[in-house]
């Protein structure tokens, strides 16, 4: 009987799975058009009333995604006011919806990767994941690792689709 060979494993591919790097931590969105005047004016005394009062533990060590669902105008200084309400408590705080905040995690996380151990590797990053992993982290990914590697591919070891291949000479 003939052995079998595992091509996949032989093939010196290095694998990223952006699923197993997924940001641990709750994310809570934070609508600020309750707060409002009939959803839509923002007086200061009772904004200021609001954040004064408002409980901003219950948002330690949580990823906080800061938006006005409504057309109200928001002075920038109110923005200002709620990120420094909660940047005691929160780990992360973002203007923006919760599509918005998970593309912030992930870029934090990609600007910190070390991809020295790439460095001429043929990569694969891994593509099917049951995370919401934003393309924006595939993106950013790609563009940090395109100087150093020799290829980069998008998929499974076993099917990929070539993304970049390094001219040698």
């Amino acid at each position: 009987m003939e052995e079998i060979i595992n091509k996949v494993a032989n093939s010196g591919l290095v694998t990223i799975d952006l699923e197993e790097l997924f940001p641990v931590g709750e994310r809570v969105a934070f609508d600020i058009k309750p707060i409002l005047i009939e959803e839509l004016l923002l007086r200061e005394k009772d904004f200021r009333e609001f954040v004064k009062s408002h409980d901003w533990s219950q948002y330690k060590n949580k990823s906080i995604a800061v938006f006005c669902s409504s057309d109200a105008i928001i002075p920038r200084w109110a923005w200002m006011l709620l990120a420094s309400a909660f940047e005691p408590f929160a780990k992360k705080i973002v203007f923006g919806n919760l599509e918005t905040l998970e593309e912030a995690l992930f870029h934090d996380l990609i600007s910190s990767l070390d991809i020295e151990t790439y460095r001429d590797q043929k990569v694969v990053i891994k593509g099917c994941s049951h995370k919401p992993v934003p393309v924006s982290a595939y993106l950013e990914l790609t563009a940090k690792l395109r100087p150093i590697v020799k290829s980069i591919m998008y998929g499974e070891p076993c099917s990929t689709v070539p993304v970049y291949k390094r001219k040698e000479g």
